[in-house]
């Protein structure tokens, strides 16, 4: 049996899930869709008669070309003429009028659409759950923002009313060519299913390899950037040639489906000029005989208006098959913006929970198990006590259940089963808003807002003054830290704080949590990336933070372990020891094994920073 050969680059890029681009046409949700339309019903109700006016415009510009011939022009009357032209011009301008305006409302319509629905998305993200996120990519996300709304405005904008413009004039030329001569219109009617099928045989195609196409150059960007990102790790580990041919698969394949369009536009375009080629000469053969015929007697004006009727009927054709494909995107988009609309969160506070006032800090969770899948639990009857103004340590190996503790103090979670108290009323009772308003989180990784340091503090009590900022800074010792920056307060931090070091990134958070000062704090190892010297400067401003305060810390460092009033010793969910520092230590048990691995990093940290 013969190995089982690997995965190239292009075959893991293609293995990869999916969104569907393209979905049937589904009325409901295009009823849903144009709903969004009704707050702005003027607009749209002018729209509808422009479009009308637009669709009957065009073919009437062609019969008065005939008009014009078979009676001035066939009579020999210059005044009549100039007047046929006159009136034929004034036709044509009040056209383009008509255009410019359909044109504009459907822009306008488009982009008032498009901007409730962004609204209504980001009010709905912000209403879901942390566990929505967790399970959500951001890619997935942001393309509801960008390429799935895209496709919704165009599907608005583009698709309803050009194709209400183009399939009325058809109907308007089909109408006036059936007057003019029933026996051209059995002609034109015969050719134009041919040429219907033939446009939407080879369009279907082009949209599948047009897809094919950007995905495949997708995978090229996306690997290109990677591999710019990553040159330190490809050089480090000598991957230059195996990466070069990774991405000469992607490059290879990329050219492949520039070449697949390039062929069957070799073979679609000059079959669709030859069909029209024999469209025409059909048409002069049989109006010819027509015109020439003396039992029959034909205008030549007649002849001539047919063949622009003709034209105005023929035209859409192709257009429509674009706008066909293009309607599919857009049902594909706003049935995923709307799912999104649509899903409810896993949890939300119950219709009766009340604002909570505010909180003098006792927490207690009591026999509470609790699993981001109900099914695989993560933490198993816990058991806690915390009296107001209390620093409880959580400590243990990285997945024994430290951080989701903490999220279902915050309320980002829900207990599976179990109770959760804060000042003796239930956390469900209590709603999220008034919970959080009253609670600061500090963690390893804090988030900073692009904006200046100062904006970025002020996120913690939005009226503060410049000087209750300076004045939280100085409390923390760290005051200088600031104004030794470029422009101190109204340094700009960049977007995620990239202008900072990670360690300035975390001293603006400890500013904010102190400016807001909370009953309740989170640290959730706050304080591992702030180097030991630093760490020193602002340990006795935490204590002053912390001081009366119900602190809940995932400890890191020696100082903040110390200073606990109780540190309790996780492993695989469950708490497995509890008590004081120096109690925990005289057990000789996990906690003190802990302890010594952190004596021994703190002491390599020491002697590195003393170096």
């Amino acid at each position: 049996m013969s190995a089982k050969q690997p995965l190239t680059l292009t075959q893991v890029h293609k293995s990869q899930d999916q969104e569907v681009s393209q979905r049937p046409l589904d009325f409901a949700l295009i009823r849903r869709l144009f709903s969004y339309t009704r707050p702005h019903r003027a607009k749209r109700n002018w729209l509808f008669v422009l479009v009308i006016t637009r669709a009957i415009q065009l073919p009437f510009l062609a019969w008065a070309i005939g008009a014009v011939i078979n009676g001035p022009i066939a009579r020999g009357d210059v005044r009549g003429t100039i007047l046929g032209a006159l009136g034929f011009g004034l036709l044509a301008a009040f056209t383009q009028f008509s255009f410019h305006f359909r044109q504009r409302l459907a822009l306008e319509l488009g982009e008032a659409v498009v901007r409730d629905l962004r609204n209504q998305i980001f009010e709905q993200l912000t209403r879901m759950p942390m566990s929505f996120f967790n399970k959500t990519k951001l890619g997935r996300i942001i393309s509801r923002f960008t390429s799935d709304i895209e496709a919704v405005r165009s599907g608005v904008q583009d698709v309803t009313f050009v194709t209400m413009v183009q399939g009325g004039q058809m109907i308007v030329s089909a109408i006036l060519m059936l007057w003019h001569d029933w026996v051209m219109f059995g002609v034109v009617a015969c050719l134009a299913p041919v040429l219907w099928a033939l446009n939407n045989a080879f369009r279907a195609k082009f949209s599948r390899l047009s897809r094919a196409n950007q995905e495949s150059f997708s995978r090229v960007t996306a690997t290109l950037a990677e591999s710019v990102s990553g040159i330190r790790v490809t050089q480090g580990f000598v991957r230059q040639s195996v990466n070069a041919d990774m991405f000469r698969d992607l490059v290879t394949d990329h050219a492949q489906t520039n070449l697949d369009m390039a062929r069957t536009a070799g073979i679609f375009l000059p079959l669709l000029e030859f069909s029209s080629q024999f469209f025409i000469g059909m048409l002069l053969l049989i109006g010819g005989y027509r015109v020439i015929h003396p039992g029959i007697d034909m205008p030549i004006g007649d002849l001539v208006t047919f063949f622009f009727l003709a034209g105005i009927f023929f035209q859409p054709l192709q257009s429509l098959g674009n706008l066909y494909n293009q309607a599919l995107t857009s049902m594909a988009g706003a049935e995923r913006v709307f799912r999104l609309l649509d899903a409810q969160p896993e949890w939300s506070d119950a219709p009766d929970a009340t604002d909570i006032p505010p909180i003098q800090g006792k927490i207690e969770l009591r026999n509470l198990t609790f699993g981001y899948d109900p099914k695989r639990p993560v933490l198993h009857d816990i058991n806690i006590m915390a009296e107001p103004g209390q620093i409880m340590a959580f400590v243990g190996h990285t997945g024994s259940g430290k951080t989701s503790i903490i999220n279902l103090i915050a309320k980002f979670y829900l207990p599976t089963s179990g109770e959760l108290f804060i000042d003796g009323r239930e956390i469900r009772t209590i709603t999220g808003a008034s919970l959080h308003r009253q609670m600061g989180i500090i963690q390893q990784q804090n988030f900073l807002f692009t904006g200046t340091i100062m904006h970025n503090i002020r996120v913690g009590r939005p009226g503060a003054t410049d000087a209750d900022v300076v004045a939280a800074a100085r409390k923390l010792d760290c005051l200088d830290l600031i104004e030794s920056l470029p422009d101190g307060f109204q340094t700009e931090v960049g977007e995620r704080g990239a202008n900072l070091s990670l360690g300035q990134r975390q001293l603006v958070c400890f500013i904010r949590a102190m400016l807001a000062d909370p009953r309740i704090l989170i640290l959730d190892e706050a304080t591992s990336s702030v180097d030991t010297m630093t760490e020193a400067r602002i340990q006795k401003a935490l204590d002053h933070l912390l001081k009366g305060r119900t602190c809940f810390v995932v400890a890191h460092r020696l100082s903040t372990i110390r200073h606990a009033d109780r540190v309790l010793v996780l492993n695989k969910g469950r708490i497995i020891e509890r008590g004081t520092h120096l109690e925990l230590l005289a057990q000789g048990g996990v906690y003190t094994n802990l302890y010594r691995q952190f004596v021994r990093a703190s002491s390599a940290e020491q002697d590195d920073d003393g170096l």
